[in-house]
């Protein structure tokens, strides 16, 4: 894969993960996206709003400045506040998928051995981008399966529902376009 690639495949990944977190959240009303699986699991609300506040830090100045900004709260993003309504959650996860998509659309093969930080490691763009594909992933991985959860029989399933693999098999692109 060369760069170019590469540069179009984590944009396509990126937007996978904003579209399927977006997809699970839309299934849950403002009263469940708070609801939290266990006491020591984080709700829907609480993981929008740290990768939001994730978000904020690392792709703001990405090439420029540390990716851990000195103004960001990391342990208020695991608090549900006064202020956090559904609406100002929303707007907030909005801008962070805004500040990514700003950060990584310009950004050309040649930007790719460039060295940025995040909490004072040297990192190269790849591998900074590596790491936030990754954390992403995992956080909403657990947004989907909280979704899932809350759901519970009313959940529109993001991918292939059970027992229609070989349907999908025999014809993937109609399949997808139901979607």
């Amino acid at each position: 894969m060369n760069e170019k690639e590469y540069l179009a495949a984590v944009l396509r990944e990126f937007r996978k993960l904003r579209d399927d977190s977006d997809r699970a959240v839309a299934q849950l009303s403002g009263e469940e996206i708070f609801r939290a699986p266990s006491p020591e699991s984080n709700s829907v609300a609480v993981l929008m709003k740290h990768i939001a506040g994730n978000m904020r830090s690392r792709w703001t100045h990405f090439l420029t400045s540390d990716g851990e900004k000195p103004d960001r709260d990391r342990d208020a993003e695991f608090e549900i506040g006064g202020g956090d309504s559904r609406e100002n959650l929303f707007a907030e996860w909005r801008a962070g998928w805004d500040l990514l998509f700003a950060a990584l659309e310009p950004l050309t093969p040649s930007d790719l051995d460039r060295r940025v930080k995040i909490r004072g490691e040297s990192l190269t763009v790849v591998q900074a981008i590596s790491r936030q594909l990754t954390h992403y992933a995992a956080h909403v991985g657990q947004i989907v399966y909280a979704a899932k959860w809350l759901a519970g029989a009313r959940w529109k399933t993001l991918s292939i529902p059970r027992g229609e693999s070989k349907t999908f098999n025999a014809s993937p692109k109609p399949y997808l376009e139901k979607k």
